[in-house]
């Protein structure tokens, strides 16, 4: 009989220390509790709970202690440390970003009270593998292209979002300088991502969408993380003033001054519009033919034009004239575009980024923001372009 109760009593004990183990951890000392029994001093609880096998991966993991302070924890998927940060008491731990969905998790964490007891948990789980996801499916810069200072991020989304600030918070941009900058939503497929002020020449920038696990709408999740990087190139800052017919061009502080002949202002189509433009594409050489006319219409032509750099979508562009050099620097006689020298061209031609500033002055036509204009975010006050962030600012 009393081998039997010896077997009984292992298996009780054995019963309640496995209990003890698992999402929920604690000291075995303190004090006195109603029933006589020991109440622990400092407790680490995980979430999700050790087992879990289909955890929401946009809640990603957090840990606590009670009675005590955090003072270690790991979260690891597939040998990959999971970073995350602690509040400032340790009293919380939580991971930075969501986690990957369809993955299995391990977590290990320690506390102690403040006479030095200490606690620990560890908890392993799956997040669920949802059956509709999201991606990246453009970002523009491309990868390792050098750019201008006004040059913006544009991220584009596979399928509309619903959850912008979810989504939003999951984008990050570093900057070698350290630039201050937002997102604006244009759509529900695309955002925006603008500098406070001109980017800082000579440096790079890293763009990370911490996509994996995010709730984009209902359901439907991030499926993987996306990083890109770029760089700014030199400072090319143009003011184009078609008042005066002429353009100064400032390349990394060193101004250079062309004349110029802008839109001749007879039509809305023909005056070109003030505001701040970015470059978009060159060439060296581009067919031009006037929009909506054939041979015979008035106001028709069709010209070959030499070093070419569009900076709108509506056929606004900075090249060489094609001859009519008499209008440089004294009238403007072009169909919308600024005409200048050879010199002028082939100088502006072979420092052209995509996202050099073109600031047109002195028309009576403005450039607005809007679709089809090209990249006119610079249009917009900053305090305005906040307005666009699904966030608080």
């Amino acid at each position: 009989m009393s081998n039997k109760r010896l077997a009984v009593g292992a298996v009780v004990m054995a019963a309640l220390l496995s209990a003890v183990s698992g999402c929920t951890g604690s000291s075995q000392a303190g004090t006195n509790g109603k029933d006589g029994t020991k109440a622990p001093e400092v407790q680490v609880r995980i979430t999700p709970a050790d087992g879990t096998g289909k955890a929401r991966p946009d809640q990603g993991v957090t840990v606590a202690a009670s009675g005590g302070k955090l003072e270690q924890v790991t979260v690891q998927e597939g040998g990959t440390q999971v970073p995350g940060d602690f509040t400032p008491d340790h009293s919380q731990w939580k991971t930075k970003w969501t986690l990957k969905p369809g993955a299995s998790y391990t977590v290990n964490a320690s506390a102690k009270d403040d006479k030095g007891k200490a606690a620990s948990a560890t908890s392993k789980f799956d997040t669920l593998k949802p059956a509709q996801t999201f991606s990246v499916s453009d970002v523009t810069p491309m990868p390792g292209e050098k750019v201008g200072v006004g040059m913006p991020i544009i991220v584009t989304f596979d399928r509309a979002v619903a959850n912008r600030a979810f989504v939003e918070k999951a984008l990050e941009v570093k900057s070698d300088k350290g630039d201050v900058g937002a997102w604006h939503w244009v759509s529900d497929q695309q955002v925006v991502y603008r500098t406070e002020k001109y980017w800082q020449p000579h440096q790079n920038v890293v763009f990370t969408a911490h996509l994996a696990g995010v709730r984009g709408l209902k359901d439907v999740y991030g499926s993987a993380d996306v990083t890109k990087s770029f760089e700014i190139g030199a400072s090319n800052i143009t003011v184009a003033n078609a008042k005066t017919h002429y353009m100064k061009v400032d390349h990394d502080g060193v101004v250079h001054k062309y004349p110029i002949s802008m839109g001749m202002g007879t039509t809305q189509e023909y005056t070109t519009t003030s505001g701040i433009h970015l470059t978009k594409e060159k060439a060296p050489m581009v067919h031009m033919v006037s929009p909506g006319r054939k041979p015979g219409d008035p106001g028709y032509y069709a010209e070959d034009i030499p070093l070419a750099v569009r900076i709108s979508d509506r056929g606004e562009y900075v090249h060489q004239s094609p001859g009519q050099y008499y209008a440089l620097g004294n009238s403007n006689i072009s169909h919308g575009c600024v005409r200048t020298s050879p010199t002028g061209a082939h100088f502006f031609y072979g420092i052209a980024q995509r996202g050099d500033v073109v600031d047109v002055v002195g028309t009576s036509r403005k450039l607005v923001n809007e679709q089809g204009n090209g990249w006119t975010f610079w249009t917009l006050s900053w305090d305005t372009w906040l307005k666009g962030s699904a966030l608080q600012h």
